[in-house]
């Protein structure tokens, strides 16, 4: 080898480790990046209360530590090839998809030959052994179509005097631009995906499509007035439940006089028996009111038939165990989920041993439940008295105790007077298996109110708030029974267009809705 050989292949080399360097220079760069991202959530999280974000916000650094991941995967994959010398292009070691792709998306195959299937031996044509097969997820993004609508005219030519054409066929917005299913899309994207109309307006606009915020408010606003009888059949519907949740949340909207928002409440009123595997549909009904006095809960209560109220401690849910009814007053059913998080936030703060045990407590409730979950009354109640009385039975005693032991005017004693200020509403669950241990299944579904209200700031007006809730209540329940809600919406309002008598009001519910449902992986 002669010394311009050496010389080529030494500068060749150098090439290499310099682009070798420079990728792994990248991958460090993208890992630095990575660290600041989740010290930065860390300070947020648990740094000074000035400090910290609103809950509602923590999505915002966690999507920028998925994407800063992103980087950092690339960077390590880019310098492993120029360290180990093989070009992107070249095989590697099979990887797998995470999950399974649904079975029921269409699947659009392509077949990559090689350049070329003769035998570099001379042999002839080899023979296929089989195939290694790989699925990825596409999107063909959604695109707006326009229905042509043509109702030909037929005259006789002997006499001139019939003519014959078909009716037009009834629409939410007669005569009007859009389809029953791109309202219903309307409505689901702001109460379902939390996008306010003017922001579904800047999304339509990169499509051509031009439609102003106020059109995209009229049209659900129609949508409400033909499924009005919907939401009040589905309000009958839970007032013959046996047990029900209820919970509120803030709804702020819009005082014109003062030129400023004053706070509402939403108001959800729930039932889903399935915990103990109850055959009832699950339900859901927003109501708006402009307070939370307990006086909004009797009103809207008011004519139901059920005997027990999940809730939390708010005391205005206090005077529904006074009212007279046919069926007595109401028995409030209250949430250790609510207790329990009392001590989380002092164990967090303070450390306190008294903490930590209250909190193991409960959590060996919740282990029993755990093993009971779904089944009938009848096998939870046994479980219940088998396993949590006992728990219960020594847990009021020590709170007493612990009580006579710490200042009463500490955090500690506070949330443990709430405990037993309830005890009676928390303990209910060992006397009756159709009953919960916590209000989750209403706070689950009132959550996505909040989003919607975050992204939306507030209501226009209190009738725009009433009908911001019975929007939501169609797309919860919808949720609930794993119906797609665009599907439902669209479905029913063309049913009720197309004059669906009221006597007939029970076809049209959610859970009755025989169209594919929502697919969960």
């Amino acid at each position: 080898m002669n010394i311009g050989q050496i010389s080529d292949d030494v500068a060749v080399l150098k090439a290499m480790l310099a682009e070798a360097q420079t990728a792994l220079a990248q991958s460090e760069e993208a890992r630095r990046r990575l660290e600041l991202i989740v010290d930065e959530l860390r300070r947020e999280k648990f740094g000074a209360k000035s400090e910290k974000l609103d809950p509602q916000q923590y999505n915002l650094p966690l999507e920028d530590i998925e994407i800063a991941q992103g980087v950092l995967d690339a960077a390590q994959e880019n310098a492993a090839a120029i360290v180990n010398g093989r070009s992107r292009s070249e095989p590697r070691a099979a990887t797998r998809n995470r999950g399974h792709l649904p079975a029921h998306l269409p699947r659009v195959e392509r077949v990559i030959e090689p350049e070329t299937t003769l035998c570099p031996c001379g042999c002839g044509p080899m023979t296929k052994i089989g195939e290694d097969v790989a699925e990825r997820l596409d999107i063909i993004p959604a695109q707006f179509r326009v229905l042509v609508t043509r109702r030909p005219k037929y005259a006789c030519r002997r006499c001139s005097g019939a003519v014959a054409q078909a009716h037009a066929p009834e629409h939410v917005v007669p005569g009007g631009l859009p389809s029953e299913a791109l309202i219903a899309h309307v409505i689901v994207a702001k109460f379902g995906d939390h996008l306010p109309f003017y922001r579904q307006s800047e999304i339509y606009a990169r499509q051509g499509v031009g439609l102003d915020r106020a059109s995209l408010g009229n049209w659900a606003g129609r949508a409400c007035f033909h499924l009005q009888p919907v939401v009040d059949r589905m309000c009958e519907h839970l007032g013959a439940a046996h047990r029900l949740f209820m919970d509120e949340t803030t709804a702020p909207v819009l005082d014109p006089g003062r030129k400023r928002t004053r706070t509402g409440y939403f108001w959800a009123i729930a039932s889903n028996d399935r915990g103990h595997g109850g055959a009832d549909p699950p339900a859901v009904v927003f109501r708006y009111a402009p307070g939370r006095s307990g006086s909004h809960a009797e009103a809207f209560l008011r004519g139901f038939s059920g005997q027990f109220l999940q809730c939390d401690g708010y005391d205005g849910y206090d005077r529904l165990t006074k009212i007279q009814r046919d069926q007595g007053p109401w028995t409030l059913v209250h949430c250790w989920s609510h207790l329990r998080r009392r001590f989380v936030k002092l164990m967090r703060t303070t450390r306190s041993p008294v903490a930590e045990t209250a909190l193991r407590h409960i959590g060996a409730l919740y282990a029993v439940e755990a093993t009971v979950r779904g089944k009938v009354p009848k096998v939870r109640l046994a479980a219940r008295r088998a396993h949590s009385a006992a728990i219960v039975a020594a847990l009021k005693p020590w709170f007493e105790a612990q009580l006579s032991l710490i200042s009463s005017g500490s955090k500690l004693a506070e949330h443990i007077r709430y405990a037993l200020g309830h005890w009676d509403g928390l303990t209910r669950f060992l006397d009756d298996g159709r009953l919960e241990l916590d209000t989750n299944p209403v706070e689950n579904l009132i959550r996505p109110i909040a989003l919607t209200r975050k992204n939306a700031l507030f209501a226009g007006h209190e009738v725009g708030a009433e009908n911001w809730a019975l929007l939501a209540s169609l797309v919860a329940t919808c949720k609930l029974n794993t119906i797609d809600p665009a599907a439902y919406i669209a479905a029913t309002l063309s049913a009720i267009i197309e004059g669906h008598p009221k006597y007939r009001i029970d076809e049209l519910m959610p859970w009755r809705f025989d169209k594919p449902s929502i697919h969960h992986a």
